[in-house]
């Protein structure tokens, strides 16, 4: 049994895609995941599967497709890359609530930032298949166009640190 962690694209976000977090555990356990978590409202749950994380994927974006009535998109990652993701924090130093991990489906090109604009203190850097955004004057006030923003989904530094932790907890 692996334990993952899926991250929901576009779920609970805007006024778009509305899931209660306990309809989303339902919706694991039918398809068989066990041992399923939710963390806060935004689309993010923790779950043990003996598939791979390719078929876990597929799997749980069948099974959300049907139930949102369009295309989901779901990232997973084991608690192994997420620990991995945590280490290679390029912003050490950045306050937790302002750097966003932007995880992607695939691993983008060191040069796909080259030129890319950057309005204000913002800084980024692509590490494997994330991408670090450390908004130094806080995000409220940014006018970033994030990279790849289309392509995955992102989260805080607090909350990759507590999905870490429910995943290396042991099961309930």
């Amino acid at each position: 049994m692996t334990t993952y962690i899926a991250l929901l694209r576009a779920v609970n976000v805007g006024g778009t895609g509305k899931l209660p977090m306990a309809d989303l555990r339902a919706l694991c356990e039918k398809a068989g995941f066990t041992d399923v978590r939710t963390y806060i409202a935004s689309g993010n749950v923790v779950f043990t599967s003996k598939l791979t994380a390719t078929k876990a994927l597929v799997t749980l974006e069948a099974v959300l497709s049907k139930r949102l009535d369009r295309a989901a998109q779901v990232l997973i990652r084991t608690a192994d890359e997420l620990e991995a993701v945590i280490a290679a924090n390029p912003f050490p130093e950045a306050e937790p609530n302002q750097l966003i991990v932007v995880f992607l489906s695939r691993e983008e090109s060191d040069s796909a930032l080259d030129g890319w604009k950057i309005p204000g203190r913002e800084r980024l850097k692509l590490v494997g298949r994330e991408l670090f955004v450390h908004y130094a004057d806080g995000m409220g006030e940014s006018k970033l166009k994030v990279p790849f923003a289309d392509q995955g989904t992102g989260r805080n530094l607090n909350t990759v640190r507590a999905l870490l932790a429910m995943a290396r907890a042991e099961a309930p």
